[in-house]
């Protein structure tokens, strides 16, 4: 463990250009073509991997198109045609109700502001910065995620346990115009090399100059 490194605002320029060099392409992992799949795909998302909701999404997006479809969808019917994720009962129901939503207040479509989204069942920030910033290049927040919480910690980039101030922390010290990217990159490099588990330190391009919880074992 490295605790003599400089305070993070010193660091974060160069942890940010390392994961741009290491993680130059990377992307939300969800697949969609409109706001409203990528909304649909992230409510399915949570505690699920983004490999199963794209499965289930093939079939998904096929056979409803519009908020209005998800609206009047039978629930029991839905329910089976996410079946395969986590806590399907519960997202199906939030999934018909926010549509509802979206049909009666917005004309059918997905908002493009953060406190119009929040008003969705099943949307909090991480929900909303994913839509806002991948669906409509609106950079509202950071993408803070299981992942993104861990490596911040990790990084000495937050000491905070709470999933929003630990975005708070993070937006503080990225530049604005490199939210999403960072969130991209941060979810590619704890997927890849910072894991939960088994931490791959030595094969980190942030290395022990940067990264104070670096450990040689």
């Amino acid at each position: 463990m490295n605790q003599s490194l400089s305070p993070a605002p010193k660091r974060i320029g160069k942890i940010l250009k390392t994961l741009e060099r290491a993680y130059p392409d990377a992307r939300c992992s969800l697949e969609f073509s409109t706001p409203l799949e990528l909304l649909v795909a992230t409510i399915l998302s949570a505690q699920c991997t983004d490999v199963l909701v794209n499965k289930v999404t093939v079939g998904l997006f096929k056979k409803y198109k519009t908020a209005k479809d998800y609206a009047g969808a039978d629930l029991a019917t839905l329910e089976r045609d996410i079946s395969r994720v986590n806590f399907y009962r519960n997202k199906a129901k939030h999934i018909k109700a926010a549509c509802r939503i979206l049909v009666e207040r917005f004309g059918g479509r997905v908002p493009n502001r953060m406190e119009d989204l929040l008003q969705l069942p099943g949307v909090a920030r991480k929900t909303a910065n994913v839509v806002l910033g991948n669906a409509f290049r609106v950079e509202a927040g950071i993408v803070v995620d299981t992942h993104v919480m861990r490596l911040a910690q990790r990084l000495g980039l937050s000491a905070q346990r709470d999933r929003d101030k630990i975005e708070q922390d993070l937006l503080a010290l990225v530049p604005h115009g490199s939210w999403t990217r960072f969130g991209h990159r941060m979810i590619a490099h704890g997927r890849t090399v910072c894991t939960a588990k088994a931490p791959q330190c030595r094969e980190c391009p942030i290395g022990k100059s940067l990264c104070p919880s670096f450990s040689d074992q």
